[in-house]
């Protein structure tokens, strides 16, 4: 190969197996060509007793214009690469050069780089002591194509490790980098481990470090969770992820392993939330398993866990309108007609809201969000109002609410047709009726039904339903108890004497 120069090893080689083989086999065995072959077995040396060779052996294209031209360029800006260099002297010396030189350019550019070129960024290998350190980051999982219930699945995935052992924890995440998905996930994490590593290190998440202070600064509450699990905490450099590549590392093989696991799965579609969380359970428990011989010896170094879990919820007031709503971060949540006019104290954790009346939680809601595109979010449980609106049917065809009052698509189609087929009050008091059996605990057979009469094109019959839901009337039978006399136990009395 140009520019490689045969050893004395390969010379050995070579005349080595010349006393058995050809000289074409032998040159290929030892790695060189027939024509240095020939060279070898008529020079009276070694490669390296023979003198260095100062002749070249074409002449140097460039030689006119490298240290007068091409040089000055480079000095003045060494990121110029060799394509612009080359279109540059085109430019100057019209018909001189064509691409043939290109090679020849890039090898003396890349040389120069090598003695003159600016300094380039050295990267450190570190040491990382077991029991020492603890990493978090968020990854968009969007790629995986995760469908719950039939709809796509946007999610983040918050992943902690340990930098020694690699053990990691997985927790799904259908909201933003927040903290209290930072919060949720971290400590998960940490009883799941069952102790504490010295330093947390994260990015420069915003829900942990005040990023517009002129110095690092913790937000309070992060500051408060790590003093309450005895964590010192640290971020990499913005923009500098190779600093957190114990962690940003992970997050690509855990995507990979769970993209394969779905692949082989032969479905990316489950039936809940829970189902798809128990799936990613299942494959971070496969890798950690490669990570148990060390796990071990790192346990032994980790500090005690607490002796309780700090506050996963973010305490907010809000008060019950007499529509028997509230609003909770953009979200519009209903609630029990008799909650109207209190003030609520709301627990808002990662997948879930308390409602809290006087030191007791008197309603528990699942946490929901604005969907995209939209102001305000709307999670409406019409069993909340249902009885209202049974006194006021005719309320419910101009209620605002009134769409996201429907607990599955068939009704809000039933609704549609009942409003363009029957008079308004009739449309209302049969839509309401609906409703009514589905809070009763028929929703999903109430559903199927109404399905069913769709195909058919026929409207709902709100009594004929309500019979057919109607549980079963079972036949008493008649008893006929018979009293015994007292005589009787007499009789029992002798004879157990």
């Amino acid at each position: 190969m140009p520019g490689k120069r045969i050893t004395d090893h390969q010379v050995h080689k070579y005349k080595q197996h010349r006393n058995k083989l050809s000289q074409a086999a032998s040159a290929a065995k030892a790695g060189i060509s027939e024509r240095s072959a020939r060279r070898i077995e008529d020079a009276q040396s070694l490669p390296s007793q023979r003198p260095a060779r100062n002749w070249r052996t074409r002449e140097d294209p460039l030689s006119s214009v490298w240290d007068s031209e091409v040089v000055p360029l480079l000095q003045a800006d060494a990121r110029l690469n060799a394509v612009t260099l080359l279109e540059e002297l085109q430019r100057r010396y019209p018909g001189r050069w064509d691409t043939s030189v290109l090679r020849t350019l890039q090898r003396r550019i890349r040389l120069w780089r090598s003695k003159f070129g600016c300094e380039r960024e050295v990267y450190f290998a570190q040491e990382h002591p077991p029991g020492r350190q603890g990493l978090s980051d968020f990854t968009v999982a969007d790629d995986l194509n995760v469908e719950i219930d039939g709809a796509v699945f946007a999610h983040r995935l918050y992943q902690f490790a340990l930098a020694y052992s690699g053990w990691r924890h997985v927790t799904v995440i259908d909201s933003g980098e927040s903290f209290m998905a930072l919060s949720t996930g971290l400590q998960a994490a940490l009883w799941a481990l069952g102790g504490v590593p010295e330093e947390h290190r994260t990015d420069s998440l915003s829900a942990a470090f005040n990023n517009l202070a002129e110095q690092e600064a913790l937000t309070q509450r992060y500051a408060d969770l790590c003093s309450h699990y005895g964590l010192r905490a640290t971020r990499c450099n913005p923009g500098q992820s190779n600093e957190n590549g114990s962690i940003e590392s992970r997050n690509n093989s855990l995507k990979t392993a769970l993209d394969q696991a779905l692949r082989l799965r032969g479905s990316r579609s489950f039936d809940a939330r829970s189902d798809y969380e128990t799936f990613v359970d299942t494959i971070v428990q496969r890798m950690n398993a490669r990570a148990a011989k060390f796990l071990v010896t790192e346990r032994a170094m980790l500090k005690p866990l607490p002796v309780r879990r700090t506050a996963e919820f973010e305490e907010i007031p809000a008060r019950v309108s007499k529509y028997a709503v509230f609003t909770l971060k953009g979200v519009l949540y209903s609630v029990p007609s008799q909650l109207i006019g209190h003030r609520l104290m709301v627990r808002q954790y990662a997948q879930h809201v308390e409602c809290w009346l006087g030191g007791q939680c008197v309603l528990k809601l699942p946490r929901a969000r604005p969907a995209q595109g939209q102001r305000v979010g709307r999670a409406i449980d019409y069993r909340h109002l249902v009885g209202a609106l049974k006194r006021k049917p005719g309320a419910f065809a101009r209620w605002v609410l009134r769409d996201a009052a429907f607990p599955r698509a068939v009704y809000r189609q039933t609704w549609e047709r009942l409003a363009a087929q029957r008079p308004e009050r009739e449309a209302c008091k049969t839509m309401v009726g609906l409703l009514v059996l589905a809070a009763d605990g028929h929703e999903a057979q109430l559903a199927q039904e109404l399905e069913q009469l769709i195909e058919l094109d026929q409207l709902p019959d709100l009594n004929a339903l309500t019979q057919l839901l109607a549980p079963p009337k079972g036949d008493v039978p008649q008893v006929v108890v018979t009293l015994p006399t007292l005589a009787v136990y007499d009789d029992l009395f002798e004879v157990a004497l």
